[in-house]
């Protein structure tokens, strides 16, 4: 089973086409099109950059067992709970198990592109602010990932089993086609549990449903299922959250400083002394 099926040069080359159909599309006057096909370019970028990053981390993975082994005792050592304890109670029951893999292989593109699509259409006014929290998320999280570090999957003297590759699931054992082999080394932080945290609070402040919290589960069944897939530890969850949260900071102190320059444009503006005037004394325009 695999969840991604493009190289990095593939998607690197897709946006480069969906960003000419974006500006093909304004010159005709299709603002429409032209906003939907510029977001699904930087989409696929963003893929692209990720899938490089990747490749990069393997080809330079010198300590990345060493760097997870050690997240792995310090974890232990300030009292988090064992993942590997969390794992070893859900692996009587195959049926949850593969549940557990479909869900880290299938959702975390899935339900980001559905949000995503549902906030360009539904709710324009505020993707900017969305798309721009998924740019800054993901450019730190790909930055630190140039630092190989190992999932809990690799670490067995540990405790911990690869089930996705017990149970033929692995999104890391093949590709579609034979056309990618995902990163391995990247587990620091998690990409998974950013997005996933990221989506349910845009669900929560743009959509107005009483069903929004439901989102909420979305989360929580996803740092369920990296810890139970041994895909992820709670440390890369923690760094992955924190960025997200300096994300959201970043933009609310850009936010803050274009509304401040506009009221200091506002009050700095020319006055005419027309402002002033009794509106009943002010010229009247002839048509």
């Amino acid at each position: 089973m695999q969840n991604l099926t493009l190289t990095w040069q593939t998607a690197g080359g897709a946006a480069v086409v969906l960003y000419g159909g974006a500006y093909a599309a304004a010159r005709v006057r299709k603002p429409g099109v032209s906003a939907l096909l510029r977001e699904a370019g930087t989409l696929l970028a963003l893929f692209a950059l990720w899938q490089l990053v990747g490749h990069l981390s393997v080809m330079s993975a010198d300590h990345a067992v060493d760097r997870a082994d050690w997240i792995h005792r310090t974890e232990r050592e300030i009292g988090l709970p064992d993942e590997a304890s969390w794992q070893a109670a859900v692996m009587p029951y195959p049926v949850l198990v593969r549940l557990a893999n479909y869900y880290y292989a299938v959702m975390h593109f899935a339900v980001m592109l559905a949000v995503l699509l549902w906030v360009f259409l539904r709710h324009r006014e505020r993707y900017a602010w969305v798309r721009n929290t998924v740019v800054i998320t993901t450019a730190i999280c790909l930055l630190v990932q140039f630092i190989p570090v190992a999932p809990p999957r690799m670490l067995p003297q540990s405790g911990f089993v690869d089930v996705a590759a017990e149970y033929g699931q692995s999104v890391y054992g093949g590709a579609v086609g034979g056309v990618v082999v995902a990163d391995q080394l990247s587990a620091m932080p998690s990409v998974h549990v950013a997005w996933c945290v990221l989506v349910a609070v845009a669900v929560v402040r743009v959509s107005r449903s009483p069903f929004r919290w439901l989102m909420v589960l979305h989360p929580v069944l996803t740092v369920s299922v990296v810890v139970v897939t041994a895909n992820h530890f709670w440390a890369d969850g923690i760094v992955a959250v924190s960025i997200l949260l300096f994300a959201y900071a970043v933009l609310a102190l850009a936010a803050r400083r274009r509304g401040r320059v506009s009221v200091e444009t506002t009050e700095t503006r020319p006055r005419t002394g027309a402002e002033d005037r009794p509106k009943a004394d002010r010229p009247r325009q002839v048509t």
